[in-house]
């Protein structure tokens, strides 16, 4: 499933119920989850990071926007980060099965969206950039608020990508896309700004220091800061500035107090750390840290199945197509059989019903199989239909990549027509089962087999539309003849059955 991360810097750090009222708005949004929230009085900002499904995580950062927009007053924001509006800065970047192209255009259509509906200007910077000058945020938030507020009415140049030539009170908004960053502070002890800016002017790139470094020197209590900006950590790790800027410290009789990651950061970075600090030596492995060991296990929470209703249903929910109709169809077929499951045991035990009682045992198991091979079929299906969308994403700049893409995209729909097609056959087996004990199992469970046929019902239906919708972008007539017949000899008879067990137990209510 293709997952974004996205990294939204809001122009207020110091009011907690400001900063709460902006995280409930993108909380509420959808089925983004926030991972973290950091807010500094002194930069007078708070740094957000949330992932999920490119809609859900653009659903939620248009939500933060709005919301920022209408609580934060730029006029009265006062800090020591650079900042041009309410919610400063937005860039969505990739973390898997997603380019950094396509996280470019959905900035741009946030871009587009913020400033049509919300009246706020927006530049777009980094890989979502329309022009040169823009690449480079620094760039975008020269003058500040206080500078832009007069620029972008006189100076051709300052004109927004989208949106209004003025600044409204929420100010103007920056929005792209781009790799993971790093934000990293050390801090230095001393009260004299100018050695933080001497130092930062030292490493960063731009004065000729180490390469995809951005740093500034500022003012914090009770040390001054040395903030940075690592937008490639390949290319220069996080121990390296540490080494340099100790090193430029130590030059001017002071000394690094203490260093802070200011948001989310990714493992890599953080073991290459351990490992030049601690010289381990060409013998060590990273497979040998026992975390690694257990991704594999940890793989398992990230599973739909695996998920609390709530979550799963928020993703259901969601813009994303997966999870979709044919995992909710999965979903009813395996709460069928677990009703049938609650009805097998509560007749077992119930006294009155010895006789039927080693049916029931062996219909218990027959239930519980059919739950749990349903309810693994969640995953399976939305797996499938990402099949499909990972072929749609293929390059198509050549014929034989055209032709290479077509092929998938037929294979993906074969498979996604597969697995609904095993699910219908699954839904259809509880509903038998279901027929079978309807009545012979406890009175007082009666509502509980009907319920059951029901949602069994619901999930082979729901299946086998998900089938059809599949087959109807295939070219192979011959699978598509061979599944239909199939789907024609699943439906005989499952409609009337199911009605006439569902009428002869509601007329035991009576």
């Amino acid at each position: 499933m293709a997952m974004v991360e996205c990294v939204p810097n809001f122009s207020e750090g110091r009011r907690k119920e400001v900063v709460e009222a902006i995280l409930n708005a993108m909380r509420d949004s959808g089925a983004a989850q926030v991972l973290d929230s950091r807010s500094d009085p002194d930069h007078n900002r708070t740094v957000v990071t949330m992932v999920g499904s490119p809609e859900a995580v653009f659903d939620a950062a248009f939500a933060g926007i709005a919301k920022a927009a209408e609580i934060i007053d730029m006029d009265h924001h006062q800090g020591e980060h650079p900042r041009i509006g309410a919610t400063d800065v937005v860039p969505f970047i990739p973390v898997s099965d997603i380019s950094l192209e396509e996280c470019a255009d959905l900035a741009r259509k946030l871009a587009e969206k913020v400033s049509r509906e919300l009246g706020i200007p927006t530049y777009l910077y980094e890989a979502a950039a329309t022009r040169p000058e823009n690449v480079d945020l620094a760039q975008v938030r020269r003058g500040q608020y206080e500078g832009l507020k007069e620029a972008i009415a006189t100076d051709p140049e300052r004109a927004p990508d989208f949106g209004p030539r003025r600044l409204p009170k929420a100010g103007a908004t920056v929005i792209g896309a781009r790799e993971f960053l790093i934000a990293y502070n050390i801090y230095l002890s001393t009260p004299d700004v100018q050695m933080a800016k001497g130092i930062a002017k030292r490493i960063r790139e731009r004065d000729g220091g180490f390469p995809s470094v951005k740093a500034m020197g500022f003012e914090t209590k009770p040390f001054v800061q040395v903030s940075m900006n690592l937008t490639n950590f390949k290319r220069t790790p996080m121990h390296v500035v540490l080494d340099a800027v100790r090193e430029a410290a130590q030059a001017q009789g002071i000394s690094v107090v203490s260093s802070e990651i200011y948001g989310m950061v990714p493992m890599d970075p953080m073991l290459a750390a351990a490992e030049h600090y601690l010289q381990l030596g060409p013998d060590w492995e990273r497979s040998q840290i026992i975390e690694k060991r257990l991704e594999s296990i940890e793989l398992e929470q990230r599973l739909y199945r695996t998920k609390k209703i709530e979550a799963f249903l928020r993703e259901l929910g969601s813009g994303s197509p997966t999870p979709g109709g044919g995992s909710a169809a999965c979903l009813s077929g395996a709460m069928g059989a677990a009703l049938g499951g609650m009805v097998s045991r509560l007749t077992m035990s119930k006294k009155g019903y010895e006789e039927v009682q080693q049916l029931f045992e062996a219909k218990a198991k027959v239930f519980d199989e059919l739950r749990v091979r349903l309810t693994e079929s969640i995953d399976a299906d939305a797996r499938a239909f990402e099949l499909v969308m990972d072929a749609v994403r293929m390059p198509k700049d050549t014929e034989e990549r055209k032709r290479i893409r077509s092929e998938s995209i037929q294979e993906g729909y074969r498979k996604a027509s597969t697995v609904p097609l095993e699910t219908a056959e699954l839904c259809r087996r509880v509903l038998e089962e279901l027929l079978e004990v309807a009545d012979k199992g406890s009175k007082s469970s009666a509502s509980d087999v009907a319920v059951g046929l029901q949602s069994a019902y619901a999930g082979f239906i729901g299946s086998i539309l998900n089938v059809e919708t599949n087959l109807s972008a295939m070219r192979d007539e011959i699978f598509k003849v061979g599944v239909r017949a199939r789907i024609a000899a699943l439906q005989k008879g499952a409609s009337d059955k199911v009605e006439e067990a569902v009428t002869r137990i509601r007329a035991g209510f009576v």
